[in-house]
């Protein structure tokens, strides 16, 4: 089956009733790689012993703060609109959190992504999303800004999608490993990540995963690389997941220390869409970590 841009006369697949709605220009995937059910970012045809053991496996990339974060953005949503339309980019699988707003909004949440998943709706990137100026309330994005070519044109098109004074809710890594194989580009400081939203009004930020976290990465990573043998990678890394998951529990007690922005694992961002934008003499005074001047 195949749908049609009327306004640049474009033809566009639908593939497993999933519209693959892709601008190549601007994208390092092709159209061919969906019609061809190619594996993207996520692996379609996983081995299925392996994805059964993965649902029992500890994560080191689980927010204690998603669910609380989504929670009170649903809040305000619905507050501002009670049926508000969101697009979720990003969405093949169930973001941490993200049942609390599906359970209040269910029926009006659009899920894209550049893989083919459980949840895809439609697959879109985020450098060129396939939707008009103002279409959205809420546009939620969580780990995918370090994913992506050019996160700020990604940022502005955001932007664009959103209705005026709609809310987008990001969550991307700070101190954190490569965990996306040749599709990891970028890592954000908490003033990087509020300058790559300097087009919203801050909400709220703060750490998302703590300095616990932070570590639990850098010893896994350190582990990982006392072998190029993928098996013994493998284990080890198992291994470590089921013997040091408990450390993560650290942050519970530390993440709202000023002292954790400066070496969270992950950072959150929650804006409201303004036409003004946030220079960066003004950026720098917004410094709030363990490291201010005396």
């Amino acid at each position: 089956m195949e749908c049609t841009d009327r306004k640049c006369r474009k033809t566009y697949p639908i593939v497993n009733d999933i519209p693959v709605l892709l601008n190549e220009n601007h994208s390092i995937f092709s159209i061919s790689d969906f019609v061809e059910k190619k594996d993207t970012f996520f692996k379609i045809n996983e081995n299925k012993i392996k994805k059964f053991l993965k649902q029992f496996m500890p994560s080191l990339s689980l927010s204690f703060k998603s669910k609380e974060n989504i929670e009170s953005l649903s809040e305000i949503l619905l507050r501002v609109n009670p049926t508000p339309l969101v697009l979720i980019i990003g969405g093949s699988i169930e973001g941490d959190g993200i049942k609390v707003l599906k359970d209040k909004i269910a029926n009006n949440i659009i899920e894209t992504d550049v893989s083919f998943g459980p949840l895809t709706q439609i697959i879109c990137d985020a450098h060129d999303i396939p939707f008009h100026d103002k279409s959205f309330d809420c546009v939620i994005v969580q780990a995918v800004m370090e994913h992506v070519i050019d996160p700020f044109r990604c940022a502005d098109e955001i932007h664009r999608v959103l209705k005026d004074q709609g809310f987008v809710y990001a969550e991307t890594p700070f101190m954190q490993q490569v965990h996306g194989r040749e599709y990891d580009f970028t890592r954000f400081t908490p003033l990087g990540h509020r300058r790559l939203f300097r087009r919203f009004e801050e909400v709220n930020s703060g750490p998302l995963l703590g300095t616990a976290t932070s570590l639990l990465w850098a010893l896994k990573y350190f582990l990982l690389s006392v072998s190029d043998n993928q098996t013994i990678r493998r284990i080890l890394g198992i291994l470590f997941n089921f013997t040091c998951f408990w450390i993560k529990y650290l942050d519970l007690l530390f993440i709202n220390n000023e002292g954790t922005l400066d070496g969270a694992s992950g950072l959150f961002f929650v804006g409201q869409k303004k036409n003004t934008i946030l220079d960066d003499k003004s950026l720098v005074k917004q410094y709030r970590g363990g490291f201010k001047k005396s």
